[in-house]
């Protein structure tokens, strides 16, 4: 059996769920990870501080699709204006001398690739379930890999479509074949995380493209439970009453859902493709201290593990994914969430783990109107980088987003090249 068809079957394989965690109890248990972090490799071309920069870093950049933020630049585009859109951003990285792109292949409960499980993404051609005539993540990889650079698959697990209308989705789709599955809320429809056979599903149609293409790394983002929206609940009472009964709450419950997914989508990962790595990029907050006194000084609206039920931290501590990027989508100094503080702490949750340390940077706020005058200084960016020098716990950077690394209206990233990336970094392994 070739290596391919043989992943193909192992995605049918069952995985045996892992039993209820209380919160914090997996804190020190063993994970997915392959070893404990080593200390980056120091030596390479100085930054702004004087500081030598890693030779050994992750300098990644986010592609979005979604809405056609970063790519295609619109809908309907021919197959070879996408590939030369795709390619111009992978030089861009290039150029740049960044070594990762992490790209949205399944934004909406919709693939980039032919997937049997889910349709064509309405991103590629304006109508989801058409074919758009290429394949656009099998050429990412094999276009990122000519030049050196890693690909990264990014999926958005549970999120099915930015509107509340069933009807407007292909009539394929597997929203519309188990509409017990899905649950609407602010605005958008959700695969509901409570079920079992939705948390299974969403697993196979994932892997499907881990198993078809050598990814370097299966990248989460921040969407788990939707963020809160005032005044509507999300409706998971009937799961919670079929299989909630062994937590205290539902808040324990949900988080637990959560924890599931992201151990089982490991475990999935090293069967069907060993060596692939498994990234998360969540808010920013895992708890504010006044809430938890192992959180974080901020005093952030929203926190992880009780808005989102995700227990960032305990993923981290427990080493069960390969990294994390958090989204310190803050300058240095702000109020109630300081970029300083944050590294600091979360520098300190990496360290001894094993998980792998890299920070998500706002560079769309770079030169962008309506945002703070600290965001109107070119420096800023470069600022954050000199300061996480500072701790050999982080071991690289992502920007988002690649739309903003082309422009580049401030010359934020330019400066960031100039300061920190003189030289060229090869990815952590």
């Amino acid at each position: 059996m070739s290596r391919r068809a043989f992943a193909l079957a192992a995605l049918s394989a069952p995985v045996t769920a892992p039993a209820a965690v209380p919160p914090g109890a997996a804190e020190g248990a063993g994970g997915p990870g392959r070893g404990g972090a080593a200390p980056a490799e120091r030596g390479g071309t100085p930054g702004a501080s004087g500081v030598p920069r890693a030779t050994s870093e992750l300098r990644g950049v986010w592609i979005a699709t979604v809405l056609n933020r970063d790519w295609p630049s619109r809908p309907g585009r021919t197959a070879t204006e996408q590939r030369k859109e795709l390619i111009a951003h992978l030089d861009r990285a290039v150029r740049d001398r960044l070594n990762t792109v992490i790209l949205q292949v399944r934004p909406t409960a919709d693939a980039l690739w032919p997937s049997p499980y889910e349709p064509w993404s309405e991103y590629l051609t304006g109508t989801q379930g058409r074919n758009p005539g290429w394949d656009p993540l099998g050429t990412a990889v094999t276009e990122a890999h000519a030049r050196g650079l890693e690909l990264h698959a990014w999926f958005n697990p549970y999120r099915i479509a930015l509107h509340t209308d069933p009807a407007r989705l292909a009539a394929s789709h597997p929203a519309r074949r188990h509409p017990d599955w899905v649950v609407s809320y602010g605005g958008r429809l959700y695969y509901n995380p409570g079920l079992p056979t939705v948390r299974a599903f969403v697993r196979r149609a994932m892997l499907d493209a881990v198993a078809r293409y050598p990814v370097d790394a299966v990248h989460f983002d921040d969407y788990f439970y939707p963020y809160p929206v005032a005044g509507q609940t999300f409706d998971d009472d009937a799961a919670y009453d079929r299989h909630g009964g062994a937590f205290s709450s539902r808040a324990d419950w949900r988080r637990d859902n959560i924890d599931r997914l992201v151990r089982e989508t490991a475990a999935g990962i090293r069967r069907v493709r060993p060596g692939t790595r498994f990234g998360i990029s969540p808010f920013g907050v895992w708890r504010n201290a006044t809430t938890d006194s192992r959180g974080s000084e901020t005093r952030a609206g929203i926190e992880t593990y009780d808005d989102l039920y995700a227990d960032t931290r305990g993923w981290v501590r427990g080493h069960w994914i390969d990294y994390i990027v958090p989204q310190l989508y803050w300058h240095i100094g702000n109020a109630d969430a300081d970029y300083a503080r944050l590294i600091e702490w979360w520098a300190e949750v990496a360290e001894g783990s094993g998980t792998h340390l890299y920070i998500g940077e706002a560079l769309y706020k770079a030169g962008a109107a309506g945002q703070p005058s600290v965001w109107q200084d070119p420096v800023e960016l470069s600022r954050h980088l000199t300061l996480a020098a500072k701790y050999p716990q982080v071991r690289g950077h992502a920007f988002f987003a690649a739309g903003d690394v082309a422009a580049d209206p401030a010359g934020a990233m330019a400066r960031v090249v100039a300061d920190h990336y003189r030289g060229p970094a090869k990815p952590p392994r």
